[in-house]
């Protein structure tokens, strides 16, 4: 990992934490881009989780919860569905799923404060600490029906690797949707990776938009379906 080159680009997510950092200022969006291992990602998104919903929600107009909570809409009937929200932050993501009708969240984070921000909301079944760098071994193969990655994958946090692991945990012929900004797309990391399971046949792509990411900086970015064959 290590520190990045500074850049007009806005990035997102710590190691199944979060949404967005900005690399042109300093705070909390600056310092996010000096991180080096993941030891120092929980250390800063501890500091971080007292005022993010603030920072990233209100301040600058995260717009990938609800994009993500519209796409899961187009796919199945949010009522019916259980859903697994990997890197849920502070719970921005489990409100606009909760808003679009869905009643069953269940959600991990690496940050154990970020977690107790979720737990406020009051939208999720069950919470719990992992790093979504390693195997989710808690949970079973084919749990649920979507898994929603929100603002996780991004430079140096979540491996695009942890995709497979995602895939593993969803039921057959369940929704991966994945949100992240433009500048790790254009990277190409994640994108060899779906690309890779769209390849072996275990995936299949049925939607990929374009649209707002982080307004209140101009950062644009994609929601990605994914169904597990």
């Amino acid at each position: 990992m290590g520190k990045q080159p500074t850049t007009t680009a806005k990035t997102g997510g710590p190691v199944g934490c979060g949404e967005e950092q900005d690399t042109t200022q300093d705070g909390h969006f600056g310092a996010a881009y000096s991180l080096s291992d993941g030891e120092e990602t929980l250390a800063h998104y501890r500091t971080w989780a007292a005022s993010y919903d603030q920072e990233v929600g209100q301040d600058n107009g995260y717009a990938q919860p609800a994009r993500v909570a519209d796409m899961l809409a187009r796919f199945s009937d949010p009522k019916s569905v259980r859903v697994f929200d990997a890197g849920c932050g502070s719970g921005l993501s489990g409100v606009a799923l909760a808003s679009a009708g869905v009643t069953t969240i269940d959600g991990c984070d690496f940050s154990p404060e970020m977690l107790a921000r979720a737990k406020e909301k009051g939208v999720y079944t069950s919470l719990f600490e992992a790093d979504l760098n390693q195997p989710l071994t808690r949970i079973p193969d084919a749990s649920y029906d979507i898994v929603t990655a929100v603002g996780i994958f991004s430079f140096g946090h979540v491996d695009p690797k942890a995709c497979e692991e995602l895939l593993r945990i969803l039921k057959p012929h369940g929704h991966l949707i994945v949100a992240l900004n433009d500048p790790f797309w254009q990277k190409g990391d994640l994108r060899a990776q779906l690309e890779a399971m769209i390849a072996r046949g275990v995936a299949t792509e049925k939607a990929k938009e374009f649209g707002d990411h982080l307004p209140g900086h101009n950062v644009m970015g994609w929601v990605i379906a994914l169904q597990r064959s």
